[in-house]
């Protein structure tokens, strides 16, 4: 496996691929870019990445191909077909990708790219629009451990906290518990603050006191003052929960897992979205409790 390839295809460069695809610039690697609205690529353009007009154009010279997209459909429609990523990579290409999806999906990725002689990683993430842009994110991996070593240079200029969980599908499962602790985390952090306000407490003094102690979360340091700062601007869309939320379920269920929690908790973004704040960050739960 060839670990010194310079180029990467990135596709997806929203919230948090814009910055993810800027560090694998400034590490040095050639990177073209697609993305379906290309004015979400502009400032990449400016700084030197190339443009495709699809994925398949996208990727047919690069090492490694990444994608971070929005929905389990858009995964499937950038990987497969006539101009899809595994019908124009070449052989001996890594695809990682670090949309949040579903681990079905990903061990369908994983034997697809098999039989083309093409590696394949599911790497999903966490840690924000703050994480992607100071290089900080959780990184959760599944597949080969030979392909995950030979790709961990690149996650590096992304992440801090890169884990290989294990054969295909596993960072998808990791991701999702990832999701489940913050669902009702978050519902935590909510109610803690409507309570400080209905109590006239001043919210930064109670987020000085518990934020640091037992109470601690990185949604209680992170996304709490953004609450207090009444900044619902997305880190993490509500829409993009609901879908990891959903896939969680699913995942679950098929497991004859129960999961209460996070059916309460996915049942509140739900009735957040209907107040159309779908594509307000996942912090904007508190507006369930905010008065008007």
């Amino acid at each position: 496996m060839n670990v010194e390839a310079k180029k990467i295809a990135f596709i997806g460069t929203g919230v948090m691929g814009r910055s993810m695809a800027g560090h694998l610039m400034s590490g040095g690697y050639d990177v073209v870019v697609f993305t379906r609205s290309k004015e979400k690529a502009e400032a990449l353009l400016a700084q030197g990445a190339s443009w495709a007009g699809s994925p398949g154009e996208a990727v047919r010279d690069a090492d490694y191909i990444i994608t971070m997209v929005g929905y389990p459909k858009d995964v499937e429609e950038v990987y497969f077909g006539q101009e899809g990523i595994l019908e124009n990579a070449k052989t001996g290409a890594f695809v990682i990708d670090m949309t949040t999806s579903t681990p079905t999906l990903a061990k369908q990725i994983f034997i697809e790219a098999k039989e083309r002689q093409i590696h394949s990683l599911d790497a999903p993430v966490s840690g924000g629009d703050i994480g992607a842009k100071e290089a900080r994110l959780t990184i959760m991996v599944g597949g080969d451990e030979s392909a995950f070593e030979a790709c961990l240079p690149v996650f590096k200029l992304m992440g801090s906290n890169i884990i290989h969980q294990g054969g295909a599908g596993a960072g998808q499962h990791t991701k999702m518990c990832n999701q489940i602790a913050i669902a009702t985390n978050m519902i935590g952090v909510c109610e803690a603050l409507a309570y400080a306000d209905a109590a006239g407490l001043n919210p930064e003094d109670v987020l000085k006191s518990i934020s640091s102690g037992a109470a601690g979360s990185w949604s209680l340091s992170n996304l709490a003052p953004r609450i207090i700062a009444d900044n619902f601007e997305p880190g993490f869309f509500v829409k993009h929960f609901i879908k990891d939320m959903e896939i969680a379920l699913d995942e679950a269920e098929r497991m004859g897992l129960d999961v209460p929690g996070l059916a309460l908790a996915k049942e509140m973004y739900v009735k957040l979205s209907q107040k159309g704040e779908e594509n307000s960050g996942t912090q904007a739960l508190y507006k369930l409790w905010k008065k008007q």
